[in-house]
């Protein structure tokens, strides 16, 4: 297991004042996330921090998140459409979102329960990887972007792809977030910030 993974069980995502405190969300969920995380391991996957949390990577390509949130944590598939879905299981973490779909957990049984029905889904979507399938997106041309972010996205195709995917309005209110700012540095850390919620369709409001 990846020490630095180690540490967003101790300190949290980091993006926001309550990381290191009581308060933060991934104290709520612990039992159930180390359970998932052993699950997830069993199935040969690569540990990664990315965005601040948990990301599984097959070859360098991103598998899947792990991350708490205030009612529940979840496991989310950055190609989730593309599973078969056999248990009905799957979410939007947006109405409109377009590749991701999550599992949501609230309870430690419930994740022993399906353990494994849950390593199905998992080697599936490697085998997604393997056989180097895409979501086909629906793309929003008419915003302009912020330099930073059009150098992000290049530099991370996963994110790019998951911003596409978003519905027209949550990509204006990122893109109006992300451009207020006059310092270059600042608009990047917001970028930084939000990168994790865009990665599972999620926009910028949503919880």
């Amino acid at each position: 297991m990846n020490p630095k993974v180690d540490l967003y069980f101790i300190d949290g995502c980091g993006r926001c004042p309550l990381g290191a405190t009581p308060e933060c969300k991934v104290n709520n969920w612990q039992e159930e996330m180390k359970v998932l995380r052993t699950i997830i391991h069993d199935c040969g996957l690569t540990e990664e921090l990315k965005w601040g949390v948990p990301c599984y990577t097959f070859r360098k390509s991103n598998v899947l998140i792990l991350a708490a949130f205030k009612e529940y944590c979840a496991i989310s598939f950055f190609k989730g459409a593309l599973l078969q879905d056999s248990l009905n299981v799957l979410e939007k973490p947006g109405e409109n979102t377009q590749a991701a779909r999550s599992i949501k957990f609230t309870d430690v049984q419930t994740i022993v329960d399906m353990e494994p029905e849950l390593k199905a889904y998992i080697f599936e979507a490697i085998e997604v990887e393997k056989a180097g399938l895409k979501v086909e997106m629906k793309k929003n041309t008419e915003l302009v972007f912020p330099e930073e972010l059009d150098d992000k996205l290049e530099e991370v195709p996963e994110l790019k792809t998951a911003f596409e995917a978003l519905t027209p309005g949550r990509q204006r209110a990122y893109v109006l977030h992300f451009s207020q700012p006059k310092q270059s540095k600042t608009r990047i850390s917001r970028i930084e910030k939000c990168t994790a919620k865009i990665l599972i369709g999620l926009g910028l409001n949503d919880r």
